[in-house]
């Protein structure tokens, strides 16, 4: 267990600083949101894993509501604080420390449920079921995920290899879009972020970053493990792109 916190800490370590800890880009969360049709003019809005905020800000110029934004990292809420009393929005946007897992938040209370590279950590199929209870019959939830967009035969093994070790419970974008429909969403639409979204404020700040940490941790195995992954990681994007990315998926819960 204690392992297992030390390398969590590590990882901590190498995405502190980013403008995102995932790939994302504004224009993708507008074009999401632009497919929440029939929101109320003041919607309740939960933002699950905002990290420091990125898209938390989007919400706040784009919709005239109440937004609360939970993270477990201090870090990330103080980013995002200093944020919300940059752009003087302190009166619309709520954070909280918090567990996407274990959200003492009221039933049927939200009109939106955003979750932009967060939903995975609990699993994206029991993210969906958890924070149904949330939303308001007929509210939306819109969450990215990690997917293969090429057949399997055609995904590059080495790809195959990575990605299975990383995160086991990757899948295509049909299957995340029933995962939706058997939990009682409509599926109001789904698009691919744009490579860009993974570059700009994620990888291409992440790749400047991986040299000092390299020699922060040069005595450290254990950490050098970690900042090597995450090289890894970007050079698999780099070669094999084409065969998958973050898909963005707004689903509308039954009435």
């Amino acid at each position: 267990m204690e392992e297992n916190a030390r390398l969590w800490d590590i990882f901590l370590d190498v995405q502190s600083g980013l403008p995102r800890q995932g790939p994302g880009c504004a224009d993708a969360t507008r074009r999401a949101l632009a497919l929440c049709v029939g929101l109320p003019d003041r919607p309740r809005v939960l933002d699950v894993g905002c990290g420091p905020g990125m898209q938390t800000m989007v919400l706040a110029q784009e919709l005239d509501g109440q937004i609360t934004a939970v993270d477990l990292y201090e870090e990330y809420l103080e980013q995002l604080k200093a944020r919300v009393a940059a752009a003087g929005v302190m009166d619309r946007i709520e954070v909280l420390a918090g567990d996407m897992n274990d959200l003492a938040l009221p039933e049927h209370h939200f009109d939106l449920i955003w979750a932009e590279g967060s939903a995975y950590n609990m699993g994206f199929a029991n993210a969906l079921e958890a924070w149904k209870p949330l939303l308001k019959p007929g509210g939306y939830l819109a969450a990215t995920e990690l997917v293969w967009l090429a057949p399997a035969p055609e995904r590059p093994a080495e790809a195959v290899a990575f990605w299975d070790g990383e995160y086991p419970a990757m899948t295509d974008v049909q299957t995340v879009a029933s995962m939706f429909r058997d939990r009682g969403y409509k599926l109001a639409g789904h698009f691919t972020l744009p490579d860009t979204a993974w570059w700009d404020d994620y990888y291409a700040p992440l790749a400047d970053k991986l040299p000092m940490l390299r020699q922060k941790y040069r005595d450290d195995d254990e950490a050098l493990g970690v900042v090597e992954m995450t090289q890894r990681e970007i050079e698999m994007r780099r070669k094999f792109g084409d065969s998958y990315g973050y898909e963005f998926f707004v689903g509308r819960r039954g009435g």
